[in-house]
């Protein structure tokens, strides 16, 4: 079966997963187009600034003023819980692909390479790898300070030792093949088969691992936000509005804790359920249980 049948069959015969996979992809679709236009529709008048304290009375539930409420501060719930996914996703991207680029030519290296250098390697990341990666990131964001990028470094450290070590095995199972050896035989230098023959044949797992990534490093976010590492304050991010609604509960005000809570909520679910399917798609075996 060519890649591009191995690809589309999934779909040819949904099962649970493929459809799981597609409100995986919807949801997805739904907070990157969020995070995209909610500049836009602040612009035009349709939402508030989430930073605009002076015009809104604090507390206030849901209205047709403002459809969750405004919080303590009089902020409007509503704006920030939308510009909140562009800040998730602005530190999750920048994240997860820090980490996909440091990890996978490292482990390109190393499996091809082996040796000390394999070893070393194998040692720096099997010893990252065994840190709690909530407990590494706040660790590093304490350091590093607020921001974005401070925080996308800290929550990618966790990360680069599982991109590693994927790519690395595989490349180890997968250099001694046939083809390798060809081109080998041809005079194909080691950068030129690390491009050209093993990158595409050992990088398969790694969309699967992205959107698993990802949807963690939500998680983890909101984390170093609640801990009051992660972002600036002025800046809408639904773990740190979820800290100040925490004492809201007790007097029975449940809209600014619940809409912040449910938007990270339905992205994690989302970006899980498209990681769950991929990894349906990109394993055969696993479809054929």
């Amino acid at each position: 079966m060519t890649p591009v049948k191995l690809l589309i069959a999934p779909f040819l015969k949904p099962n649970l997963t493929t459809k799981l996979l597609g409100v995986g992809l919807v949801l997805t679709i739904i907070f990157i187009l969020i995070a995209l236009f909610s500049p836009l529709l602040q612009a035009i008048g349709l939402i508030q600034d989430p930073t605009d304290i002076l015009s809104n009375y604090p507390l206030q539930p849901p209205s047709s003023a403002h459809w969750f409420g405004t919080n303590v501060r009089g902020y409007d719930v509503f704006s920030r819980t939308l510009f909140g996914a562009r800040a998730a996703l602005s530190v999750v991207f920048l994240a997860t692909g820090l980490s996909l680029v440091i990890g996978v030519p490292l482990g390109l290296i190393s499996g091809y390479l082996g040796g000390k250098i394999d070893r070393v390697l194998l040692f720096l990341m099997d010893t990252l790898y065994t840190l709690p990666g909530l407990l590494l990131s706040v660790a590093l964001a304490f350091v590093l300070g607020r921001g974005i990028v401070n925080v996308a470094i800290a929550v990618s450290i966790a990360y680069i030792p599982q991109y590693f070590r994927v790519v690395r095995n595989q490349t180890a199972s997968v250099k001694n093949e046939l083809f390798i050896e060809a081109a080998r035989a041809i005079g194909a230098s080691p950068s030129r088969i690390l491009s050209k023959y093993l990158f595409f044949n050992v990088v398969q797992s790694v969309p699967v691992l992205f959107t698993l990534n990802a949807a963690d490093a939500i998680l983890v976010l909101g984390g170093l936000g609640f801990l009051g590492l992660g972002l600036p304050e002025e800046v809408p991010e639904w773990g740190h509005d979820l800290k100040e609604a925490l004492a809201d509960l007790s007097t029975g005000i449940w809209w600014t804790t619940l809409f912040p809570g449910l938007a990270m909520t339905t992205m994690v679910v989302g970006l899980s359920l498209l990681g769950e399917g991929l990894s349906e798609i990109f394993n055969p075996l696993s479809r054929k249980r």
